[in-house]
Parts: C-alpha cells; sequence; structure tokens
C-alpha cells in the first residue's frame, strides 16, 4: 500500500522550511508520502491534508494515522482558501502542491488512466462526481476537442485524432481505455505499432475531464493568499503545461505592477507578493531517478511570501 515514493522528498522539505508549532498544508496528499515526511518533521503543529481522490484520502488515512496534528480531507485543493475559512484557519506556514497525476492513480487499470492495459474510461480524479472521460468524448464537438488535444497534450494531427474518437463515441464505441488507444491508431493507421500521440491523446483528455489547468492556477492564487509573512509555496510539475502555469503565477506575483490613470500616470505602485527562491527549477538528480524513474520529470518551485 506504500509503495508511493515522493519525488524530490528532501528539496521539497528544504523549501518548506518546516517551523516548529506551524501549519502546513498539502493539497495532493496521494499516496502520503510528502505529507508522512512533512507530519515527522512538524512538531507541535498542524497539517491539512486533502486530496479531490477520494481514493487517495482513504490509502493516506492508514499511513497518516500516527501523526498527532493531521486532518485528512477530501478536497480539491482549487478549493483551498475555503477548507482553512471552515477549518478556523487564517494564514499558514507552508503549502505543497504537487500537480497531476500520482503513479498510483496511472498504475491501476480501473481508473481509466493507462492505455497500456483495459479497463473502463473514467479519467476522473474524484470518481464521486463530473462526467467520465467517456462521457466527456460523447458529447464534444470534433473542433473542440481538436483544440483540447493541441493545447493540453502538444497533439500535431489533432484534427485527424479527434475525427476518429468522435466517430467512434457516436457509434456507441468508446466506453474503455482500449476503445481511445485504437480510435488513436485508426487515427494514424500509417504508423506501425502503438502510435507516439497515444500518450499525450490520453493526457490531454484527462486534464480536460478534471479541468486541471483550471484548478491549478485557482489553487496557486489561493496558496499564494493565504501564506503568512514568510511562509512558502512549493508546486511540483510533471509537464510543460503544468510548469508554464506555476512559472507564470509566480513571476506574476513576484513584481512590482504599476496601475496607471488613463493619462499614463502611475497612481500606484504595488510591491511585489512573493520572493521565488528558484529561478529554475528543481530537478531530480541521476541517483533519485534511478530509484524513481517516475521523478525524471518533476520540476519544483518554491516562493516565500513577503512581508506587508
Amino acid at each position: 500500500m506504500n509503495g508511493h515514493i515522493p519525488v524530490l522528498a528532501r528539496a521539497v522539505l528544504d523549501g518548506l522550511r518546516i517551523r516548529e508549532g506551524g501549519t502546513y498544508v498539502d493539497g495532493t496528499v496521494g499516496g502520503g508520502g510528502h505529507a508522512s515526511l512533512i507530519a515527522e518533521a512538524l512538531t507541535g503543529g498542524r497539517l491539512i491534508a486533502m486530496d479531490r481522490d477520494p481514493e487517495s484520502v482513504a490509502r493516506a488515512q492508514a499511513r497518516l494515522a500516527r501523526f498527532p496534528g493531521v486532518t485528512l480531507l477530501h478536497r480539491n485543493y482549487g478549493e483551498l482558501a475555503e477548507v482553512l475559512r471552515e477549518l478556523g484557519i487564517g494564514f499558514v506556514d507552508g503549502i505543497l502542491i504537487d500537480a497531476g497525476l500520482s503513479s498510483i492513480q496511472l498504475d491501476d487499470p480501473r481508473r481509466g488512466f493507462t492505455f497500456q492495459e483495459e479497463g473502463p474510461l473514467d479519467m476522473r480524479m474524484d470518481t464521486s462526481q463530473g462526467l467520465t472521460a467517456a462521457q466527456y468524448l460523447s458529447h464534444v464537438r470534433e473542433d473542440e476537442l481538436a483544440e483540447t488535444l493541441r493545447s493540453y497534450g502538444d497533439v500535431g494531427p489533432a484534427r485527424r485524432i479527434a475525427r476518429a474518437i468522435v466517430k467512434r463515441s457516436k457509434s456507441g464505441a468508446m466506453k474503455t481505455t482500449r476503445d481511445l488507444a485504437d480510435a488513436v491508431s485508426e487515427s494514424l493507421d500509417f504508423v506501425h505499432g502503438m502510435p507516439e500521440e497515444t500518450r499525450t491523446v490520453f493526457q490531454a483528455v484527462r486534464i480536460a475531464v478534471n479541468e486541471e489547468y483550471n484548478w491549478l492556477e485557482a489553487g496557486l492564487r489561493q496558496a499564494l493568499d493565504v501564506l503568512a509573512p514568510g511562509g512558502r509555496l512549493a508546486v511540483i510539475a510533471f509537464h510543460s503545461g503544468e510548469d508554464r502555469i506555476a512559472k507564470r503565477v509566480l513571476q506574476d506575483v513576484s513584481r512590482t505592477k504599476e496601475i496607471l490613470w488613463p493619462d499614463g500616470r502611475v497612481r500606484e505602485r504595488l510591491a511585489p507578493v512573493v520572493r521565488v527562491l528558484t529561478p529554475k527549477p528543481v530537478q531530480a538528480d541521476a541517483e533519485e531517478i534511478r530509484f524513481n524513474p517516475r521523478a525524471h520529470s518533476a520540476r519544483l518551485r518554491v516562493a516565500e511570501r513577503l512581508e506587508g
């Protein structure tokens, strides 16, 4: 059950700089790897651990049960400000958001995230609500799907693949992960074996089904709002789309902003909100990648809330 290996574990702990008696948030508890390390380092403080995946919350329950001061919730980190209000917490000392898909979710064919084993075409991170991938594909327009494949998966032949997927969906033959993989293969019938685009098509559909980019930006903005002065935000991204959002949000709030009058004169200057501590994202070294291949694509960015 505890096979999940947290990526960039030492860099995350160093980045968060755990303080005695502090209050911390793990917005994506997953297998509980990072959360248990934070809890071990935390003396006399509080950890709010949450995840939008109810199965992840159930797994983490057993792993975190031995730690005092841990509150575990089935919630989306995009609702972070609301969650803290409900708990009566004003500001926190550190927040971790480990974006994207966990290896546990990916390895479970029942969840529908992988094309390597057949399973129901679900792909929901929160299995208690929302449309499954099969339902989403049954009503999405071809042009909309093509744009999703381009934007979320950098898929080149997006229109060609979207056409094949929509055609299969309309015929009622889009119910399993194999159906989706076959649609990609059919659209690229000149490719021998499984097309490379299969992985990125699955990625794009998953991001769309879970509205991952919208929730990520919302979660980051709210995290910055609830950090106490000196508090730190650590965000791990696993592909370029996630990392672009993290980089853009942190750059946006780390610069002085000028509010102008209509005639162009400066009316007000807004000081930076954070100091970015990682000009370049932290990546795993060769030793960690050998031990945990999933760490290969991980990118960690850390920022510290400024006074004022």
